[in-house]
């Protein structure tokens, strides 16, 4: 009975050390893939057409459903706010309220996730779909710089565009807070942004922005590296995709927690 209960043991071990040692690996990989991005990114060629065009695909393709989002953000929470605030007298805290959650807070995560859904999706499909056809394997022999070209410019391109739609989300989400608080309470535009912008400060600002950006790249480097390094073969586009959209949104939400604590620490 000892032997067979060593043996599975053995190889209860033997799954894990080469589970753990697969983690290793994998961060190894993490590690030089953004390594060789930023030894790439600064110098010559400068793919200025494609930096354009990869902003537009992120960007501009992305205003109506940023746009219904925000909208849809900043009319719940003012409405979902309102029976708490309305217990204690104090309605008239509300767009400073909703001011404090959608510009700390709502602004950047929503666009982020949005982003990593469709963008982060989109981008490790493309390149996924470029490596299974030997597309990128071309690019490479033919004496061109498939990275700087495919990696390089899309994430620059959600590291500059995510912290743009960010502060658009913020506008729309606004734009709903203040369209509900005018319907309810009859308070005009004027006195709903002044009592935004009140307790604001420029460390909220800073703060939104860095988290912006730190989205972006992140959106953009995971997409890029899924579907850069997928494997042979149709079921790994899908792989990629879906890797890209999972990983993204999961340090999406840590680097949320970690640069929250970080920027509470000077307020």
């Amino acid at each position: 009975m000892s032997a067979p209960n060593s043996t599975a043991i053995a190889k209860t071990g033997f799954s894990f050390k080469r589970w753990l040692t697969g983690i290793f690996i994998d961060l190894y990989n993490v590690y030089k893939f953004v390594l060789r991005f930023f030894k790439e990114v600064f110098f010559p060629p400068y793919e200025f057409k494609e930096i354009l065009k990869q902003c537009y695909d992120v960007g501009v393709k992305s205003l109506l459903l940023i746009s219904v989002t925000g909208f849809i953000v900043g009319v719940i929470f003012t409405k979902q706010s309102r029976p708490s605030l309305s217990e204690f007298g104090a309605t008239s805290w509300l767009p400073s309220l909703v001011s404090i959650a959608i510009l700390r807070a709502l602004a950047s995560l929503v666009t982020a996730l949005i982003a990593a859904g469709k963008v982060g999706s989109s981008i490790g499909a493309e390149l996924g779909s470029m490596r299974v056809t030997e597309q990128i394997d071309a690019m490479e022999v033919s004496g061109t710089k498939p990275f700087k070209y495919l990696v390089c410019t899309r994430v620059l391109a959600t590291t500059i565009t995510i912290p743009l739609l960010a502060s658009y989300t913020a506008f729309i989400a606004l734009l709903g807070g203040y369209l509900n608080v005018s319907q309810n309470e009859g308070t005009s535009y004027t006195t709903f942004m002044e009592q935004v912008f009140e307790p604001l400060t420029f460390i909220d600002f800073w703060s939104t922005l860095a988290k912006s950006i730190m989205f972006g790249f992140t959106i953009g480097i995971v997409g890029c590296y899924q579907g850069y390094n997928s494997s042979r073969g149709t079921e790994g586009v899908g792989k990629a995709a879906n890797a890209a959209v999972v990983t993204a949104m999961f340090l999406v939400f840590i680097e949320e927690v970690i640069i929250v604590q970080i920027f509470g620490w000077f307020r």
